[in-house]
């Protein structure tokens, strides 16, 4: 079925990647509290996104996250399409357990927030990429840790502030007060679990290693980097 098992890492990773991606989008409307601080609880799947990005980045080059991120970009997209058709049909009055007005106050905010992600979700997956490599280059493509932890530290500041801003601020769902506590609240939280992640790195890292031979992925990371140099050169 899979032509070697490179490609099928990418299949698994892309499914783990898109997934997250599109279930925090359906569930970022809604609102926690932790003590003083306020923050969607949408943000919770998004560290392991930032996990997948960076493994991608580091096996498939700076052109696979590209691709992989318009692909999540456009199911966003048909995500609200459905999500729209589906508030527009009116619900079966007396046998339906959700009303249209329950509907709409899950889903319709959702919608803000996809609205949002999209802009935002592929700003930042194009800054991530960018320091990565950057990153990367500097180091001689040692220090995993940094090139992980530095892109998603100025990655996730662009993506917080935007979601935000177009899901909940601009509709005058959140003051400016709120707004502000709100993404630097998220902001702060991706930031401690991505530092908490940083072994998960090294452990996915190590299993496709295995997985695919240590020479062979050896190989690919190197053809990832020539690959990605080669990009960044034509751009």
């Amino acid at each position: 079925m899979f032509k070697s098992k490179k490609q099928l890492v990418f299949i698994i990773l892309a499914g783990i990647f898109i997934t997250n991606a599109i279930v925090a989008e359906l569930i970022g409307g809604k609102l926690i509290q932790i003590g003083p601080f306020i923050m969607s609880i949408g943000i919770i799947p998004w560290p392991i996104v930032f996990l997948t990005t960076d493994l991608i980045n580091e096996y498939y080059g700076k052109a696979g996250v590209k691709k992989l991120s318009f692909i999540t970009a456009s199911l966003i997209a048909y995500a609200f399409v459905i999500l729209f058709f589906a508030i527009k049909v009116p619900a079966a009055i007396g046998i339906s357990t959700v009303t249209d007005s329950e509907f709409y106050a899950v889903f319709g905010q959702s919608m803000w927030i996809i609205a949002g992600s999209i802009v935002a979700f592929l700003t930042s997956q194009f800054i991530d990429v960018f320091i990565f490599w950057l990153l990367r280059d500097k180091t001689g493509g040692k220090m995993l840790w940094l090139r992980s932890t530095g892109s998603t530290v100025v990655s996730q500041l662009v993506d917080t502030f935007v979601v935000l801003g177009i899901a909940f601020w601009l509709p005058g769902k959140m003051t400016t007060e709120v707004f502000i506590n709100a993404a630097l609240t998220g902001y702060t939280f991706k930031l401690i679990i991505a530092v908490v992640l940083t072994p998960l790195i090294y452990l996915g890292h190590k299993l496709i290693d295995k997985y695919i031979g240590d020479e062979e992925a050896e190989d690919i990371i190197k053809d990832a980097a020539e690959e990605s140099l080669h990009h960044r050169v034509g751009e």
